[in-house]
This record gives C-alpha cells, structure tokens and sequence, in this order.
C-alpha cells in the first residue's frame, strides 16, 4: 500500500512582499489535503464518498488575494486567542491589558491581524506527508504580553486521518487558545446548505451567551434544547425554533462543554452527510468545540468552485478552550507561563458510511 506523500510549491506573494507556499499531503486514493504557509491555513481537504467520487469538502478562496482579504477565517489557525474576549479586556497578574476590539465591543480571534493574517516559516518532514508551521508573536502583539513561540504540525496518515498538534511557550505570562477554523461542507464545497449534514456532539452541557455572545458563565443542560446533538441529528432540525440563544447567535454559535478530561484525547463529534455518505469524526484534547453554523455567511465570498457562500453553505467544530475564559474564573485557564509548554491536538478521521474513505 502506497504511503501519504508530501508536495511543496510556491503560492504566491502577499502585498508586503512574503513569499508563501502550499504544501500537499495526499493519501493515494484517500484524502488530499492542501496547507498554506499564509494564516497556518488548511486550502482544501478532497475525500472520496462511498462510490469513491472526490470532492474538496471544506470552504475557502480561490487564490492568495482571498485569504489576506478574508474575513470569514477559512481554514485559519487562530491565535493567540480563538473566539471572543469580553471587551477586549482581560487582567493577568494584576495587570489589565486591553486588546483591540475588532468584533465590537469584543475582540475576536486574536485581533486584526491575527495569526491567520502572517506567514508561518514551514517545516516539511522527509519521507512523510508531516510539515510543522512555525510563528513568533512578539511581546505585546495585538495588546497580548510576552513572546509567543507557536507550532503547528500536520500530519496526514494512510487511514486517512489528518492530526493537528499545536505546540507554545512564552517568556511573560500571557494567555492562549488555538483552533482551526475550517467550514465543513462534506457533500462538496459551493454545493449548498448543510443543513441536512447529522450532528453527534459528546457534550451534556453548553455555555449560553449574552447579547453580544459572551458567555454568560452558565453551563446549561443540553436536556431538552435545541443544542442536545447526544444523538444524530440534522443540523437544521431545530435552527429555526423560537429559542433565545438561536437568536442571538442567529444559528448556532456556541461552545458545548465536551465529555472527558481535558488533556486527553478523545472522541467528541461526528458529522455525515446522507447524500455522499462522507463522515468526519473529530477527537480532541481540548474542552470545547465551537459549532459556528455559517450564519454570517452572505453572498458576498466566493469559493474555487465559483460559487457564492450563503447562509449555512459550511459548519465550523472549533476545538478549542471556552470562549471569555480569561474573565470567567470557573471555566478552564487558558494561562500560560515561562517554562510550560502549551500542547493541544485534534485529529480528523474522513471515512464514509459504509467504511474507511481508502476500502
């Protein structure tokens, strides 16, 4: 059986000038997937359905201009901290910092130019479809303390599994939450709403939001709401019920508390699409997934396929730790310090419903 194989081309130059390049992890006859140097970003992940047809199953631009103009965070690492901080504010050590506020009155994804905007140094492994991307965030980047060194490492297997393992220190005290930021759309990119794709999330529990979704601080039951995915169920099934927190997120946006310890990795969501049979199942070591509906989505992106993105046209399951959690002293700490080592991974498995992509 023939092994994962490893691409490296030039893709272009950003406006300043930076030279970036797309590496290709493909599994012959499996999953392909494609990773820019700018943003850390995943470009396409093409897997076969169960009759063996391939499609590039997540959403993204169709050349380098997109992607430095995107605001919608396709495929994106995000850092230094994924989702939202309450007013761009948080305080450390009895220092306040204050972070700009880019989705007011909130920071968002690590600010204006976060490390979805930058140019990640790449290291491709001999032999293997593996490369590690590479960043340094200088002390007080986009308001956050200390200098930040982060990695994060792509690894494509034979059974079509593809492993993100993220990796950080710091020389100041300073805080950090990373994800991925890719919309799954598993019947094919520009193919439509999916609404119709099946949700297994292994979550009890999920974090309301206020007005402006900032967690509330409340883990509520998932007993009997519109947020209960214990079982399959299609996505758009409840998104239109008369709930407060559908409102506010217009869709879902919203973080469920994942079952297990955090730091071990473990199985937490299954997503299917009925008319292909592709299944993506996601285990993490994070405790959290962000299920982000694709409510912002408006016609106004295009995709590869020349097709514009609509409301719902892909699904975001951003592992990753609680939004606010700087400010909300219960929820899991995203602090750290000199001489520790962020690690964090997940993983996901493409397979079709009637066995592995590859069978």
């Amino acid at each position: 059986m023939a092994i994962p194989q490893l691409n490296r081309e030039p893709y272009g130059e950003t406006p300043d000038g930076n030279v970036v390049e797309i590496f290709t992890l493909a599994n012959p006859g499996g999953v392909v997937v494609r990773i820019l140097t700018f943003g850390a970003i995943v470009a396409s992940v093409e897997a076969p359905d169960r009759d063996g047809g391939r499609r590039n199953v997540v959403l993204g631009h169709p050349d380098l201009a997109g992607y430095v103009a995107d605001t919608a965070h396709f495929g994106a690492t995000i850092g230094r901290y994924a989702n939202r901080i309450a007013s761009g504010r948080f305080r450390l050590d009895g220092t306040e910092y204050q972070l700009e506020r880019n989705n007011p009155p909130n920071a968002l994804h690590g600010g204006l130019r976060g490390f979805d905007k930058v140019v990640w140094s790449a290291e491709p492994r001999a032999g293997v479809a593996v490369v590690t991307l590479r960043y340094r965030s200088a002390d007080g980047d986009q308001g956050y303390p200390g200098t930040l060194d982060v990695a994060v490492t792509y690894t494509l297997s034979i059974d079509n599994v593809l492993s993100i393992d993220y990796a950080a220190t710091t020389d100041r005290p300073t805080i950090i939450n990373l994800t991925n930021h890719s919309y799954f759309n598993l019947a094919g990119e520009g193919t439509g709403d999916i609404y119709g794709h099946e949700l297994e999330i292994a979550a009890d529990a999920f974090t309301p939001v206020d007005a402006t979704l900032i967690p509330t601080g409340e883990r509520r039951a998932v007993t009997a709401t519109p947020f209960d995915f214990r079982t399959p169920l299609p996505i758009g099934a409840r998104l239109r019920d008369a709930d407060e927190q559908l409102q506010r997120g217009c869709g879902y946006d919203h973080n469920f508390v994942l079952r297990g310890p955090a730091g071990t990795l473990r199985a937490v969501a299954r997503l299917r699409d009925p008319s292909s049979g592709r299944v993506l199942e996601i285990s993490t070591t994070e405790p959290g997934i962000q299920v982000y509906s694709g409510n912002f989505l408006a016609g106004s992106l295009v995709g590869p396929s020349r097709r514009c993105y609509r409301q719902g046209d892909g699904i975001c399951l951003e592992t990753q730790h609680f939004p606010d959690s700087p400010n909300q002293p219960h929820f899991p700490s995203t602090v750290l310090r000199p001489g520790q080592t962020f690690r964090s991974t997940t993983v996901w498995r493409f397979c079709t419903d009637i066995g592995p992509a590859h069978s």
